[in-house]
């Protein structure tokens, strides 16, 4: 939902305040785990409606641990265009994307979203569809 550290950092203390705040109310009818992301999820489109578009990478140092500064490089060139790509999908097929890169099941991501099991399904197929081609769009004007 951030585009910048200070972002990520804003958003995280908005979400561990909504969420200290929420705790009362939680009646148990889902799992802690889904009441946290939902809250958070609700965090982050109310933060990302309030911002202005930017167009800055999400992140501005990738790490993966690789060996080599070749490595790296190449694995932070990739990791930035599936972030950018991911970023161009529309607000639905990129809520379904990110939860699912949380490692949210899709009965979490439909409950964290409002949506049917199914529709998930249907959703992230489709996002992943759209990702391949963007991606591989990507690659052929290279």
């Amino acid at each position: 939902y951030g585009r910048t550290a200070a972002d990520a950092d804003d958003l995280f203390q908005e979400i561990c305040l909504a969420l200290w705040r929420a705790l009362p109310s939680f009646r148990g009818e889902c799992s802690e785990r889904t009441f946290a992301f939902r809250i958070g999820h609700n965090r982050g489109l109310t933060f990302r409606s309030r911002r202005r578009p930017d167009p800055a990478p999400l992140d501005d140092h990738i790490r993966d641990g690789a060996p080599g500064p070749e490595t790296l490089a190449t694995a932070a060139a990739e990791r930035e265009r599936l972030l950018g790509a991911i970023q161009r999908l529309g607000e639905g097929h990129r809520q379904v994307v990110l939860l699912s890169l949380e490692g949210l099941s899709h009965a979490d991501i439909a409950e964290v979203l409002g949506i049917t099991e199914n529709n998930v399904a249907v959703r992230l197929s489709r996002a992943r569809r759209a990702l391949r081609d963007l991606l591989t769009a990507e690659g052929a004007n290279r």
